[in-house]
């Protein structure tokens, strides 16, 4: 079985084999989960690298415990302490990479109809040479010339493509959301824990929207000043109450009964997340007070850690984009939540309620569960046909890249530190 295991994991690497679970204790798995799984690991190790790089604490370790730390630097012309390898513009850099390499298998894959192509064997297989081009483009990348032109124009991209993005993880957060809430509401004709158990994640929504709110008129905004973050949690508060409203009106109602609070709480809370890093980025106000001295107002005020709430935009944003990515790895792999996706939903009484309900239940698409001849633990799912769109796919990941970029570095504020 380990032969025949590493056959298999060395066909999925050099070859256009599907990737397996290469353990005797582990299930079979589908092949369109296999490859989703596989960008979104590639993803998540750049992500994390770019966290690494933004970092101080890491660029002063290394700097501490290398040794001939200096040398090395300058060998590899990367500034005398590897400047050029760490901070802002090293993240601009490597997210250009991996943006590039997404764009172009977004490229490759259009309008694949069926697994059994050579475009499609690139796509789902040959990890090895793509783990090679992800990482030569993004060493590439630091080879650019025009360092601030680059940077300057590329910044420009990052919050278009940001901005999009945006608007994909709401829709995501709102297929997610209906799901949950169908799923649960269906248990309930069986099983009346089901209304208690949507009730209390409805008020669990709104309460951490809620509170979110709450915490960002007190530590953002003063008696005096601070209008335009006043203005802004306002806004967003007001329209937090007003999709709250619109998702529970009779006319919504009937033409999608599935739709409630929970829908518009789940919601709330990333308006509120949006929020937060609208004013954590927003540049500081400075004032003079009444001795003459500048003040700086309309930030939370932490002490020496300046950069605490910075820091917390990025972990929360980095942690939403990586949930994100993972659910639509996990969902859409099988005809039904294919449909699910395009506004075709089973029918209630067919909905089994389950805690785990991102998941197929076993049964689902038993005519595919053969295995295949490439390996046994692979499930080949799209004989018939491409699960999801593969070009898409890809093009939801380019987004991605600028997002972590921007959010990384933290939008706007961060990027006016790369202009001389």
């Amino acid at each position: 079985m380990s032969a025949q295991c590493c056959a298999g994991q060395l066909a999925c690497c050099c070859g256009s084999a599907g990737c397996s679970l290469c353990c005797d204790c582990c299930p079979r798995i589908r092949q369109s989960l296999s490859t989703r799984f596989m960008y979104a690991l590639y993803f998540i190790l750049v992500v994390v690298l770019c966290c690494i790089m933004m970092s101080t604490t890491v660029a002063h370790k290394m700097k501490e415990h290398i040794p001939f730390f200096e040398d090395m630097c300058k060998g590899i012309k990367a500034g005398d302490t590897c400047e050029k390898l760490v901070g802002y513009s090293a993240v601009y850099r490597v997210c250009f990479g991996m943006a590039c390499f997404f764009f172009i298998f977004c490229l490759l894959t259009l309008k694949i109809n069926n697994s059994k192509s050579c475009r499609a064997h690139i796509h789902n297989g040959f990890w090895f040479f793509k783990l090679l081009l992800l990482g030569a483009m993004c060493s590439g990348a630091f080879f650019i010339p025009d360092q601030d032109t680059f940077l300057n124009a590329w910044r420009y991209v990052g919050a278009v493509g940001g901005f999009l993005f945006i608007g994909i993880q709401l829709l995501l957060l709102v297929e997610f959301a209906h799901k949950w809430n169908k799923n649960w509401t269906a248990g309930t004709a069986s099983n009346k824990l089901w209304y208690a158990s949507l009730a209390l994640v409805t008020l669990l929504m709104y309460s951490i929207a809620t509170g979110g709110l709450v915490l960002m008129a007190v530590f953002y905004t003063q008696k005096d000043g601070c209008m335009e973050n006043k203005i802004l949690l306002g806004v967003n508060g007001g329209l937090c109450l007003l999709i709250s409203l619109v998702a529970i009106s009779p006319w919504v109602q009937n033409r999608q009964p599935h739709s409630g609070l929970l829908q518009s709480g789940v919601i709330s809370c990333y308006v509120t997340y949006l929020t937060f890093s609208a004013l954590s980025s927003k540049p500081a106000e400075v004032v003079l007070d009444e001795h003459g001295k500048n003040v700086t107002i309309c930030v939370p005020d932490f002490g020496q850690d300046l950069y605490r709430d910075e820091n917390l935009v990025t972990i929360l944003g980095t942690s939403l984009l990586i949930g994100c990515i993972l659910y639509s790895c996990l969902t859409s792999t099988t005809r039904s939540s294919s449909d699910a996706l395009q506004g075709r939903y089973a029918a209630p009484e067919l909905e089994i309620a389950r805690c785990c309900f991102c998941f197929s239940p076993g049964g689902e698409d038993t005519e595919e569960q053969q295995p295949g001849k490439e390996g046994p633990r692979v499930i080949y799912d799209e004989k018939k046909g491409t699960v999801y769109i593969y070009s898409y796919f890809h093009f939801v990941f380019f987004l991605a890249s600028l997002y972590v970029m921007m959010t990384v570095t933290n939008w706007f504020k961060s990027a006016f530190h790369l202009l001389p």
